[in-house]
């Protein structure tokens, strides 16, 4: 009892463990899943935002295609607000054919503010470029809140041509949206990426914006899963441009601010070979990096034009996303642990409550193995099941006496359900017998060690067996390497001659299947002869008084024997009298052999071979 509370509560202890920690990676799948959607949605979002703005601005004819000086309260109307909303996008500007150049900045950041030297009240700066009086020069006008011009500092001598950048002469090349980037802006030093294209009123006018990508940067920190985790974006070289840690972050940007665009800043870390990593984009799957076992999702971006082409990579210690599962999975097993022992100790207690009625009962079970059937088993208790128990062992006590005197067993269970087996006693009774023999036995006995022989008998015993219960009849005896067995006794059967002759087509149809197996081991095959006959045998129980036999005599069931022996003669394998012939010639197909003589008798018998069922 002990063994099995513990087996079985150790085995739902174990798949309790296994499953909790199955859900929990689910869970974290599922988590990690959410956070690449989170990022992905958010860089459409910026996308979408900028990118909207942008061709609004470079789709219909404006104020922008005019040079950068004129319509200056119009170009401001139309940006001020879309600056001030949208917080991630650090300017606007427009670059025209001539290299004149149109810059609106939000002075939110302090870094503008400082660079610009900005009023208090300003919130907005029009950077302008104008090449109309040969030299370039370069001024800046400071706008408030409501969109009016505070003060503007005088114009300056300038290098910054917009014609030789990334995205003015990209925009120009491929005639659409693109973004550029990312990189450090020279300004603020943020990493930023540029959305542009050009302008549908003049294919020679390009529109850009620059998106501030500190939004991006803060999200990867702030969604890390685990401590050890990390999270970023990798180009198609597989080099990260955009990282959760701010020590990569810093050596990304020192990367950029050095212009080395090959430049790896973890070329031999962790990031680059996760970056290398080429697995199912749909599920995080499971690797080992470092000797470390990481969780791993990577994500294509398609749906953003920032970064479109790009893999966003979320890794976590495998161990750490597991930490808080162990520790539930700790408390349960110790929980479960403290229950199996509280069920052991009731186990033994209940134990101890019936362990001397079970003694009793050990005592009564080698008094039936010692055939003892004379002294009752009474085991007096107040617990029901040991009563019940003790009754059914003595009820197996006179199954058992009965079971002594009668051999093979199945004679003895359908002896006792007929009521036919009470003493030693035979009666005339219409039977049909069936004897079988193994052609040359003698020989395969020669060739082949006994213990063999013994083996491929007790198999081929088992096919016959199985052919004679099948349809109804018992097999009386074993005879050597034959079997006699009897329909119609001792159950009763009305179509006895029948089924003994279907029963011998299945032992045909049996051992065919049985010598193909002999015959794949290298063994010999069984040819198999059969005789069959019905009539009168006298039936009944023969023997000494403690050990009876249940048989049958007569004239009926020696012609069997001897029809089996005639096989032999005419080459046949199931011979059959008249008499089993005239009982069920309408459900079996018989060949007329013709008269023969029997070993022994007189009289010749009529003989027929048994060749199949008929058909209905």
């Amino acid at each position: 009892m002990v063994t099995l509370v513990a087996v079985v509560a150790g085995t739902l202890i174990a798949l309790g463990f296994y499953r909790a920690r199955a859900v929990a990676l689910e869970n974290v799948q599922q988590q990690m899943v959410a956070f690449s959607d989170r990022l992905t949605y958010r860089l459409a979002a910026i996308s979408n935002d900028t990118s909207t703005l942008v061709g609004m601005i470079g789709s219909v004819p404006n104020s922008f295609l005019s040079p950068p000086r004129e319509r200056l309260d119009n170009k401001v109307a139309a940006l001020r607000e879309a600056l001030l909303r949208s917080r991630h996008i650090d300017g606007i500007y427009v670059g025209y054919p001539d290299g004149s150049f149109f810059h609106t900045v939000s002075l939110a950041d302090s870094a503008w503010r400082q660079v610009l030297k900005a009023p208090a009240q300003a919130a907005l700066a029009i950077r302008i470029i104008d090449r109309s009086k040969g030299n370039p020069l370069s001024s800046v006008i400071f706008i408030d809140i409501g969109g009016k011009q505070m003060s503007e500092v005088p114009s300056q001598p300038t290098g910054y041509d917009p014609r030789t950048r990334p995205w003015y002469f990209t925009a120009l090349q491929q005639r659409g949206m693109v973004a550029t980037g990312p990189y450090q802006m020279a300004t603020t030093g943020a990493l930023g990426m540029t959305i542009s294209q050009i302008h549908r009123g003049n294919p020679a006018v390009v529109v850009g914006a620059d998106v501030v990508l500190t939004t991006i940067t803060d999200f990867l920190k702030e969604e890390l899963l685990t401590p050890g985790s990390m999270a970023f974006i990798a180009n198609e070289r597989g080099q990260p441009i955009v990282h959760s840690n701010p020590v990569m972050m810093r050596n990304i940007l020192s990367a950029l601010e050095n212009r080395d665009a090959d430049a790896t800043p973890d070329n031999s870390g962790l990031s680059a070979k996760l970056a290398s990593f080429s697995g199912n984009e749909d599920r995080p799957m499971r690797i080992t990096l470092r000797g470390r076992d990481y969780l791993i999702l990577a994500t294509k971006i398609d749906n953003a034009i920032l970064f479109k082409g790009n893999r966003i990579f979320i890794a976590a210690p495998y161990d750490e996303l597991m930490a808080p599962a162990n520790r539930m999975a700790a408390q349960g097993l110790a929980i479960a642990g403290l229950v199996v022992l509280l069920g052991i100790g009731g186990a033994l207690l209940l134990a101890s409550m019936i362990s001397s009625s079970l003694h009793r009962l050990k005592s009564g079970a080698d008094q039936l193995q010692e055939f003892d059937f004379q002294t009752p088993i009474v085991v007096p208790s107040s617990i029901t099941e040991i009563s019940s128990l003790s009754q059914a062992m003595n009820r197996a006590r006179d199954a058992i006496f009965t079971f002594a005197l009668f051999v093979p067993r199945e004679i003895v269970r359908k002896g006792m359900e007929s009521g036919s087996f009470s003493s030693r006693t035979a009666a005339r009774q219409q039977v049909t017998a069936i004897f079988t023999d193994i052609y040359d036995f003698t020989t395969i006995s020669e060739r082949y060690p006994p213990e063999e022989v013994v083996t491929m008998l007790s198999v081929y015993f088992d096919v016959l067996n199985q052919a004679v219960s099948a349809h109804k009849g018992t097999i009386i005896q074993f005879l050597g390497d034959s079997i006699f067995a009897m329909w119609n006794a001792p159950g009763t059967d009305d179509d006895h001659a029948e089924n003994a002759c279907l029963s011998a087509l299945a032992m045909q149809t049996a051992l065919a299947e049985f010598n193909d197996g002999q015959r794949l081991n290298g063994l010999p095959e069984f040819q198999t002869r059969v005789g069959i006959h019905t009539g009168v045998a006298v039936v009944g129980n023969v023997g000494a008084a403690d050990r009876l036999q249940y048989t049958a005599m007569g004239d009926t069931i020696n012609v069997a024997s001897r029809l089996e022996g005639m096989n032999k003669t005419y080459g046949t394998s199931i011979l059959a009298s008249a008499e089993v012939k005239a009982r069920c010639s309408d459900r079996i197909l018989f060949r007329l052999i013709g008269l023969g003589q029997a070993k022994g008798r007189h009289i010749e018998i009529e003989l027929f071979e048994v060749t199949g069922v008929r058909s209905l």
